[in-house]
């Protein structure tokens, strides 16, 4: 497999011909079994490494009564290694600040210092090494070659440099794969105005953000008298939230920049987050099997789900040093399927993105509701206003669900064609979500846009209550 060692190490100079497919042809298409053993083998490397060098991993291994010695298929790694979690990851920095006991390099050799916002928690630290780095930008340029970006092409990086790992990770892998960068940034009032004017300017091959955030920029774009399509981008990649790999909300940014979508990402402590990611070819995701090994799991058991059937993303990495993430439950929910895409890579597949937390999910009346299906049916919507809010409460004895729609104009304003919208609203969402769902219709630009991630969900008891009267409930 070419450059594929542990630590990992790759020719800087390396790029593949123009017209390859493929940054690395045997490992994008070897046969799955193939590939499983040549995993198996790395990850008996992880194991060992960190077993060394990680007080973390060494307890709690000791505890399960695991060695890295033990390993001898890919279901022996399922079975006797456990999962690790953020709450493990707060406990060891807590107790071991500032990168906790699962540091297996010297601080002083760390290269790049990132984190969480700490908004529902401690703040997490990321350590990453000068190895690790140059690894993650490899693996992300590896991965954007793939979406069909090449040395020369401008990638314009349109999401918050922060503590953020996403902005950082695509920066680092555009400069890598030769690309010019305009690390753009966002979230300063009036950038997005500034934003658009710049693309129309720059006319860049690509851009990078948040499906919410393309959608705005679309607004805004329209409010200062200019058509996306003059923007002249072929390529819209994101991550941070469910929607590059959502028919309704994917085929609307097609529309509107007449441009190829692509989805991406899975955690930012999974760095290169890309590791899973859709292709120039491919719709929804794969999973880059050979940069973080991934399980979808039973999010109770911890054990493989088969193909075709939803569960938690497992992860592990198989080139970090610096802060080895080994069986990491990321709590998302996703589908897979075994693959090869239609680009001819073998990786699995999650045709359907990442769906979201499944602790962002909710149970309505016993039925499972996720968020991203309600983003779904309403972005199928032609009359759709272009943002909405999920109203959950419980009046009385049961749970209900409220959902409040941005009508277009001429919707909102006209009283049957809007009624007509509300009654098919709620029918679709009946239809997918299999619960009554009441719809409020109101005017466009009731909610605010965002340059970040979207947050639709309110659970506010009085405020259903309000509208539930207004409706005639």
């Amino acid at each position: 497999m070419e450059n594929w060692s542990f630590p990992a190490v790759y020719d800087p100079a390396y790029i593949p011909e123009p017209d390859s497919r493929y940054w690395f042809r045997t490992r994008e298409t070897m046969p799955p079994a193939e590939r499983d053993g040549a995993i198996l083998r790395r990850l008996r490397q992880v194991t060992a490494y960190a077993y060394e060098r990680a007080p973390f991993y060494r307890r709690i291994w000791d505890e399960a009564e695991f060695h890295p010695s033990k390993l001898t298929s890919l279901e022996d790694f399922e079975e006797l290694v456990p999962v690790i979690t953020k709450q493990d990851l707060r406990a060891s920095q807590a107790a071991s600040p500032p990168f906790g006991d699962y540091l297996c390099i010297d601080p002083s050799e760390v290269f790049h210092l990132h984190g969480t916002s700490g908004t529902t928690g401690d703040p997490t630290a990321f350590a990453i090494g000068r190895g690790d780095w140059e690894a993650i930008s490899n693996a992300h340029a590896r991965v954007m070659w793939g979406m069909g970006l090449r040395p020369g092409d401008t990638v314009f990086v349109a999401s918050v440099f922060s503590l953020y790992m996403g902005s950082w990770g695509t920066l680092s892998g555009a400069e890598r794969l030769g690309a010019t960068c305009f690390p753009f940034g966002a979230g300063a009032p009036g950038m997005s105005a500034r934003a658009v004017h710049w693309l129309k300017r720059v006319r860049p091959t690509a851009l990078y953000g948040t499906p919410s955030y393309a959608l705005y920029l679309v607004d805004v774009a329209r409010d200062e008298g200019i058509d996306p399509r003059e923007f002249g981008l072929e390529l819209l990649f994101f991550s941070g939230e469910p929607g590059g790999s959502i028919p309704g909300v994917r085929d609307r940014i097609r529309e509107a920049f007449g441009a190829r979508v692509v989805d991406t990402g899975t955690m930012a402590e999974m760095t290169p987050w890309m590791n899973a990611a859709g292709s120039r070819e491919t719709e929804g995701m794969m999973l880059w099997q050979d940069i973080i090994y991934t399980e979808i799991c039973h999010p109770r058991t911890f054990r493989r789900v088969p193909y075709g059937q939803r569960g938690t993303p497992v992860y592990t990495h198989l080139e970090r040093t610096s802060q080895p993430m080994i069986r990491l439950l990321s709590g998302d929910l996703t589908r897979w399927e075994e693959g090869p895409s239609t680009c001819g890579r073998t990786y699995p597949l999650l045709p359907d993105g990442v769906f979201g937390r499944i602790d962002d999910g909710f149970t309505i009346r016993g039925e499972n509701v996720y968020p991203s299906e309600i983003d779904a049916v309403l972005s199928a919507l032609a009359d759709y206003g272009g943002e909405h809010r999920i109203i959950i409460s419980r009046e009385g004895a049961m749970d209900e669900l409220l959902v409040q729609v941005e009508g277009v104009p001429e919707v909102y304003e006209k009283g049957e064609r809007g009624e007509e919208f509300r009654r098919q609203t709620a029918a679709d969402l009946q239809r997918v979500l299999g619960i009554r769902t009441q719809v409020e219709v109101v005017a466009i630009e009731t909610f605010p846009r965002t340059d970040f991630k979207a947050r639709r969900v309110i659970d506010d008891r009085d405020l259903f209550r309000d509208m539930h009267q207004r409706l005639g409930g």
